[in-house]
């Protein structure tokens, strides 16, 4: 087993890239509909593999790789068959690893099977919330979930923000964490980091015009003077904007607060 030392600079595997188009925030109209992007730094979209449909066939792992569209890094896996595909790197998963996806298979950090076949205590990343789907949630640097009870056709999930939630017990998920767990203590460093990344500065609203922001204005340096506003003049703190979610509602046992 190899250590893993990452190289930014390293080329990906072309036949897995594609172009990213860059809007910067523009809609079809070309307005602004979402603030605070700006150009950034020419990527390629590395196209993962989140549905791990690819069962019963052991595949290799050739190398760990950087990834600018995620806070996770990449692994490249070599299956039998010579196809390559990337997966998000769980933690521990080492270069030459062996990993394979199928209803019972081994427990073991990098294979994918359904949450049904994983014990309790078990930690879980990259789950579906519908089977067949591909993987939707617990896909960034350091999270994972706990599987911690099973019921009927469900299985009990203790998500990262702590929720408790049913899951299907047919939908796949992949054993382990998600690797890079240190990313949290990255530093920027400067501005000028944030802007190749293709964020742009966020202004306060006490610091802009009244015209612009129902914060703004006023002699001096000036508090809100009101309930917290957004730039459109909608309740920015407390009140809840959460509609039409009563099928999840549902399947959700302890709220994360």
């Amino acid at each position: 087993m190899k250590k893993v030392f990452l190289n930014p600079s390293q080329e990906p595997e072309k036949s897995l890239i594609k172009i990213l188009k860059k809007h910067s925030g523009r809609d079809n109209q070309g307005k602004v509909s979402v603030r605070h992007q700006g150009g950034r730094q020419k990527r390629y979209y590395r196209i993962i593999d989140f549905k791990r449909d690819k069962k019963g066939i052991e595949g290799k792992v050739i190398r760990v790789e950087y990834d600018p569209n995620r806070n996770a890094n990449i692994a490249l896996i070599e299956y039998k068959d010579k196809e390559k595909r990337y997966i998000i790197h769980p933690k521990d998963l080492k270069i030459g690893s062996k990993i394979i996806s199928g209803d019972n298979v081994d427990i073991k950090v990098g294979n994918a099977l359904p949450l049904k076949n994983i014990p309790i205590g078990i930690q879980v990343h990259n789950v579906e919330i519908y089977p067949g789907q591909g993987g939707k949630i617990i896909r960034g640097a350091g999270s994972a979930a706990t599987i911690i009870g099973k019921e009927d056709k469900y299985v009990l999930l203790k998500l990262p923000s702590g929720e408790t939630r049913r899951f299907l017990g047919d939908c796949y998920a992949t054993i382990g964490m998600v690797g890079n767990v240190e990313y949290k203590e990255k530093i920027i460093g400067k501005a000028g980091r944030k802007i190749l990344m293709g964020i742009r500065p966020t202004v306060r609203g006490t610091a802009q015009n009244p015209r612009s922001h129902p914060h703004g204005g006023g002699e001096g340096r000036v508090g809100e003077g009101m309930h917290p506003k957004t730039p459109w003049g909608k309740p920015a703190r407390g009140k809840k904007t959460r509609k039409h979610k009563k099928w999840s509602n549902k399947l959700i046992v302890k709220r994360r607060k």
